[in-house]
């Protein structure tokens, strides 16, 4: 009976640990299964684009695993049982379950209300592709009207200032507003804060400090101090939350429902879990716990692939780096900033900013889409077999009978 690997979630995490240890994995012994609600890999990084509306390319995930021997589901998760090892799926037939014995766990994160309220009900979020485009069809409207309209983003974080900037530039017709709750991007060094205030005041992109909203209403939001703002789109930016399925199931997860991992990724509850990406807490090197980041997604995603390999075909598991550089910022299209930071992540003095920043992160993007877009380019060739015979897993269950 051939070992399954389940693989939950094709975003820039899932798609590279399913398409590496389908090159790594001999079919003989393994058969490796992802599950993603959307048909196409969407490019997180660039949904800020996809909202200003512009063009952001989607490619089919069954065009990206062909070749491979990766089954698709589209399905979206719906429950996962780690006793039962199943994960229960819904999609247009009517879903089922799944069964593993090995599961990858790769969800992503989604945009975090915090509570406030009318955030869920009246704000326009970019944290998944169907609301990106929702925004876009907002931001569209918004642009045909003579008298334009009034946009704010809430949140200063990496995702607010990228969405704040290229609204402003692909859209000079909507008076944008950036609403941040302390300093703006604190986090950047005092040249690189002084670069982002200059390209604001460039895009036309008016700044609110030291700003607390208390509620979003349809066509206004309230803020802590009594200011009233009024909006035609409100776009919530300040921060991310992952699903409650993992912390559902009875995984160890902590306090805002990442799952705990060990170094190789695995879940310190269920040892044929591994989580990675934002669904993860997982600490770096440095005794941190990685942000939620494509970054990230990159360092744990080869974690665990190293150690899924290693433990299945009986070899030591690899560590492989876990850390965090620095931060890429686009600007809109032409502009830029490329902080870099210590290994205890405080902000370099030293930072690109400009027309060469852009032109990095850009070239990262293309490479981040190429890469996934052909995910078993360039491993080894050799696929190495089981250790040992697949785990007797339950073959009798109904998960098994399902798959």
């Amino acid at each position: 009976m051939k070992h399954r690997i389940v693989v939950l979630g094709a975003g820039y995490a899932g798609a590279y640990v399913a398409g590496t240890l389908a090159r790594r994995l001999s079919p003989a012994d393994a058969e490796i299964t992802v599950v993603n609600a959307e048909p196409d890999f969407v490019q997180r990084m660039r949904l800020h684009q996809l909202a200003a509306g512009q063009k952001v390319e989607a490619p089919p995930l069954a065009d990206v695993f062909a070749g491979t021997g990766i089954r698709l589901r589209l399905a979206r998760v719906t429950a996962v049982d780690p006793e039962r090892r199943a994960v229960t799926v819904a999609d247009a037939d009517g879903g089922g379950e799944l069964g593993y014995d090995t599961l990858v766990y790769a969800l992503g994160s989604r945009g975090a209300r915090h509570g406030v309220p009318g955030a869920g009900e009246h704000a326009f979020d970019i944290a998944a592709r169907p609301s990106a485009l929702r925004l876009r069809e907002r931001l569209d409207d918004l642009s045909g009207r003579q008298e334009g309209g009034r946009v704010l983003v809430v949140g200063d974080g990496l995702t607010g200032i990228e969405t704040a900037t290229e609204i402003a530039e692909s859209r000079p017709g909507l008076a944008v507003t950036l609403i941040a709750r302390g300093e703006l991007a604190s986090a950047l060094s005092a040249g690189a804060r002084a670069h982002l205030r200059r390209a604001c005041a460039r895009l036309g992109v008016t700044v609110l400090e030291h700003t607390e909203v208390e509620a979003v209403e349809a066509t206004r939001v309230r803020c802590a101090d009594g200011t009233v703002l009024a909006s035609d789109a409100t776009v919530w930016t300040a921060g991310f939350a992952v699903s409650p399925l993992a912390a559902a199931g009875g995984l160890e997860v902590t306090e805002d429902g990442r799952i705990v991992v060990d170094r190789a990724m695995r879940s310190v509850s269920h040892p044929d879990v591994y989580a990675v990406g934002d669904s993860a807490h997982a600490v770096a090197d440095n005794g941190r716990p990685l942000p939620m980041s494509c970054a990230s997604a990159g360092y744990t995603g080869m974690q665990a692939t190293a150690a899924i390999v290693a433990h299945l075909t009986g070899r030591a598991i690899p560590h492989t780096r876990l850390e965090y550089v620095g931060n890429h910022i686009s600007l809109g299209r032409r502009d830029g900033i490329f902080q870099m930071v210590d290994e205890e992540w405080r902000p370099k003095p030293k930072h690109i900013a400009g027309r060469k920043a852009a032109r990095f992160k850009a070239a990262i993007l293309g490479m981040s889409l190429w890469t996934t877009s052909h995910p078993t380019f360039g491993l080894p060739r050799r696929r190495h077999r089981l250790a040992a015979a697949p785990q007797a897993s339950a073959a009798e269950s109904p998960a098994r009978a399902a798959a």
